[in-house]
């Protein structure tokens, strides 16, 4: 494979894992407010013992928990760009020049 080849791939590459970093560090704000946010829907769901309370409480757990399976599902896809950058760069290295 060609070392201009390699060089674009391993671009695309790094911005992809730069944006991904990026939202990452904006999902782990987002979980902090969205699990507080759901605590206090749950206590509010005890103390009121009504039913939409419940609903709203369960709402709430609801967005932070598809924000915790999202948070995951980024930091995979961080690892395999990792691993994908790492050959990219060995591939790099060993190109004849």
């Amino acid at each position: 494979m060609g070392t201009w080849l390699l060089q674009r791939r391993l671009a695309k590459v790094s911005d992809r894992l730069r944006s991904l970093r990026a939202e990452l560090s904006v999902i782990d704000e987002q979980l902090i407010s969205l699990g507080d946010d759901a605590d206090d829907q749950e206590i509010r769901a005890l103390v009121s013992e009504t039913a939409d309370s419940s609903f709203v409480a369960r709402d709430a757990r609801r967005h932070a928990d598809a924000m915790s399976n999202h948070r995951v599902h980024v930091i995979d896809e961080i690892a395999e760009l990792e691993i994908r950058q790492d050959e990219l760069l060995d591939a790099l290295t060993s190109a004849p020049t």
